[in-house]
């Protein structure tokens, strides 16, 4: 039988139109976005509640309580909410949307990501920086709140895995918090920015090599911030991961939908002699993780 492979569709991000002109902002836009996607084969969601005429993103609870119901009611898939980015005062209010939705019953998984960097776009073929960069902040008060949240709620968290100093704090931050349920372990790769490591096959060995040492048995999966994660795909399948996709992470101005990304993932992961899974698959897969 062929190994089951996830697909994370990463549908929006922060961005908006300026950015991504194909990117889903509107509730109605996301629902049908994720509904195309799981019929072709993706198992899992992560979006971003956006103002509807703005376009900016609002981190509206009411906002990611329709999606994520519209989007159950079709399909088996996961889908999960963001949380912001400093974007409110003081570091409690910055998971109110995810306590209020875990309030709700609603959270089957949430993003708690176990680190910050320096965020800088970067020219790969000239080595170049492009412009000034930011800082993305997790404090460790912030992830704190946010395990405490995940063993409250019982939700799994995704954790962005920048650098690899974030899988260290990460299983960390797991061990005190043994009672939520096991992470997952998503490793950031990136070719337009300067964080982390480039989406080749060494980095993703040094990833799972330091992973196994800190977390063993975990489950992860890749993704390529604004560059091609399609070249990765056969090796990460080879080594038993999964595979994120989606216009949160697609190069700017793109000519992809959501819907194209996920049809070459499927057709790069039977390619590796796999095949995608599902929403119920991967709740099967977590479960025999607990029952280790």
């Amino acid at each position: 039988m062929s190994r089951k492979v996830w697909i994370e569709v990463a549908l929006n991000g922060a961005w908006t139109r300026a950015q991504q002109p194909n990117v889903p902002v509107t509730p109605d836009e996301l629902i049908a976005d994720a509904l195309a996607c799981a019929k072709a084969g993706a198992a899992i969601f992560h979006f971003h509640a956006h103002d509807p005429v703005s376009g900016e993103q609002n981190d509206d609870p009411d906002i990611y309580q329709a999606v994520m119901e519209a989007v159950r009611g079709e399909t088996d898939a996961v889908i999960y909410p963001t949380m912001p980015i400093h974007l409110y005062d003081g570091w409690t209010d910055r998971y109110q949307s995810a306590a209020e939705l875990g309030r709700r019953g609603l959270l089957e998984w949430a993003v708690v990501d176990p680190g910050s960097l320096n965020l800088n776009a970067y020219d790969f073929a000239t080595k170049r920086l492009r412009g000034k960069g930011t800082v993305y902040v997790n404090t460790d008060a912030e992830i704190r709140r946010g395990m405490a949240l995940a063993a409250e709620h019982k939700f799994h968290a995704e954790y962005a895995c920048f650098e690899p100093g974030f899988i260290r704090l990460g299983a960390a931050m797991h061990r005190e918090y043994p009672d939520a349920p096991c992470p997952i372990y998503s490793f950031r790769f990136a070719e337009d920015l300067t964080f982390g490591l480039p989406p080749e096959e060494w980095a993703l060995d040094a990833m799972l090599r330091l992973l196994e040492t800190e977390a063993p048995g975990a489950p992860w999966m890749a993704a390529s911030m604004g560059g091609n994660m399609t070249r990765l795909i056969a090796a990460t399948v080879a080594r038993g991961g999964h595979v994120r996709t989606g216009l949160e992470d697609a190069p700017f101005g793109t000519r992809h939908t959501n819907l194209s990304l996920v049809e070459e993932c499927v057709a790069a992961i039977q390619a590796a002699g796999a095949e995608p899974a599902t929403g119920t698959d991967v709740r099967a897969d977590l479960r025999a993780l607990a029952a280790r």
